[in-house]
């Protein structure tokens, strides 16, 4: 064994099934963000062709979906994008720096997306307890970087932040548990989203008035600059709330008959979850005029779905369905801490990152160190507001993962024809190359779109540089000349 080499670890238990994969899936995906950006998504677009963003948002995560059906068949173990782009590019080469730069903005995008589903929980709490979303503490924190302008950090600290904190910290404790266990946790966690979904939808279009729905104003569909800024902005947060259907291929290495399992899985919650968005998209815009629910861009945002209840059936109609919306978002985070912590525990594995996150518990055998870590810097980020970290969430994931993992399955289409492939994706490659048409929209089309990049530039330049000297240190590419003895960090 090489002295840079973690410990040899018990192997994870291959214990989650079709049902199993596709509820972990989809309780990934209707978290807190379609409860909330709603209104957001409508005053982005000015109106009911928000719908546009909707379905945008379904047809590009169906073709990104069907990337990663493809490589989590192929290639399916523990580590999802790690494992991709690791033998995409070379395990001993580029590949070794590309999974690494992943595993590195994985350490600052996971925690971001857990946190936006602790901080949504937290604001329909303030529907419950008004007072939640009082402001104790806030500073806007600037840092000044030579090339890239000034990149900027709101923090704010209020009595919600504390119910987001404890809503993180107690996903950790029901995840430090055996993956059977979890699995069971999972599919009885979905029964709060999947009840908030139905009653919702089911009370819009019992209560639907077409003429609200469809009151397009005028040059609705005028193809102006302000159209696709419109619609830039929307598809931003539709891509943030259908993101999750990549959950299953993080699990790989606990995913029973994975070729066939991963990509069912995924096709299914997408094409699921995209039908319950758009009907109760609609059922919504049914029942609040859009230039109302466009108001709402404000405080009540952060608890729209109450309001909407209780105009229809009163005070007890709001409270109940804001503690399914609860239930939902506690749901989702802990799909996404679940399916994340296995990911920095591959990397380490084969010692391409920090080993510490190798360690698994002995008798339960899950990753105790990476399950740990990324939950607590989840609570820290939790001090941020929900807007921010949808929009760096995005961004980063887009520009160091995303668009990467598409043209590496190109790559590795051109490299290594003869890889067996359970599934293959449709049509090839139009579905990859749409996926990166639509993340570079959603990149570009926004008003004040660079603040984000500067950030994930500012997370590369980072990782680069702890790559080389870590590769330095340990002789490895592209220093393979260098001795190789030196123990890792």
């Amino acid at each position: 064994m090489s002295p840079n080499s973690p410990p040899d670890q018990p192997e994870l238990i291959r214990g989650v099934g079709l049902a199993g994969a596709t509820t972990l899936n989809m309780i990934d995906m209707i978290g807190v963000g379609p409860f909330i950006t709603i209104p957001l998504i409508v005053s982005a677009a000015g109106g009911p062709q928000a719908m546009l963003g909707w379905i945008l948002g379904a047809v590009f995560a169906l073709c990104d979906g069907l990337v990663w059906a493809e490589l989590g068949a192929a290639m399916p173990g523990a580590g999802g994008s790690y494992r991709y782009l690791k033998e995409i590019y070379g395990p001993r080469t580029m590949g070794r720096l590309l999974s690494f730069l992943f595993i590195w903005q994985l350490s600052f995008s996971a925690p971001l997306s857990v946190a936006s589903g602790c901080i949504g929980l937290s604001h329909y709490a303030g529907y419950l307890w008004p007072g939640l979303d009082r402001s104790l503490a806030e500073r806007t924190l600037h840092l000044a970087l030579p090339g890239l302008g000034a990149l900027e950090a709101r923090v704010i600290l209020m009595p919600g932040t504390f119910i987001a904190m404890a809503a993180c910290a107690l996903v950790v404790f029901l995840l430090y548990r055996r993956i059977t266990a979890v699995a069971k946790i999972a599919e009885l966690l979905w029964v709060g989203g999947a009840l908030a979904m139905t009653w919702i939808i089911v009370a819009g279009f019992v209560h639907f008035r077409p003429a609200l729905a469809f009151d397009f104003p005028p040059g609705a569909f005028h193809l102006s600059h302000e159209f696709f800024t419109g619609l830039g902005a929307a598809m931003l947060l539709t891509t943030y709330d259908y993101w999750g259907y990549y959950n299953v291929c993080f699990l790989g290495g606990e995913v029973k008959d994975p070729g066939r399992t991963i990509p069912r899985a995924l096709i299914l919650s997408i094409l699921a979850v995209a039908a319950l968005y758009i009907l109760m998209n609609l059922a919504v815009l049914g029942v609040i005029p859009w230039r109302e629910l466009a108001q709402h861009s404000g405080d009540q945002s952060n608890y729209v779905m109450s309001v909407f209840m209780q105009r229809i059936y009163g005070n007890w109609a709001g409270r109940a369905v804001t503690g399914l919306i609860m239930w939902t978002a506690f749901a989702s985070v802990f799909s996404l801490l679940l399916g994340y912590s296995r990911v920095p525990y591959a990397a380490a594995l084969d010692g391409n990152y920090f080993r510490a996150f190798a360690r698994v518990h002995p008798q339960h055998r899950f990753p105790t160190v990476s399950l740990l870590a990324l939950g607590g810097v989840a609570m820290l980020f939790c001090l941020l507001r929900l807007a921010d970290v949808i929009a760096a969430l995005v961004v980063i994931r887009i520009l160091l993962q995303f668009i990467v993992q598409a043209v590496g399955l190109m790559v590795l289409r051109k490299r290594q024809p003869n890889l067996a492939r359970p599934f293959r994706m449709w049509l090839y490659p139009a579905p990859a190359l749409l996926a990166i048409a639509g993340f570079l929209f959603i990149l570009v089309a926004r008003k004040n779109f660079l603040r984000e990049i500067r950030y994930a530039v500012v997370i590369l330049v980072v990782g680069l540089a702890i790559y080389f000297v870590r590769s330095w240190r340990r002789g490895e590419w592209p220093f393979a000349s260098h001795s190789a003895g030196v123990e890792a960090t």
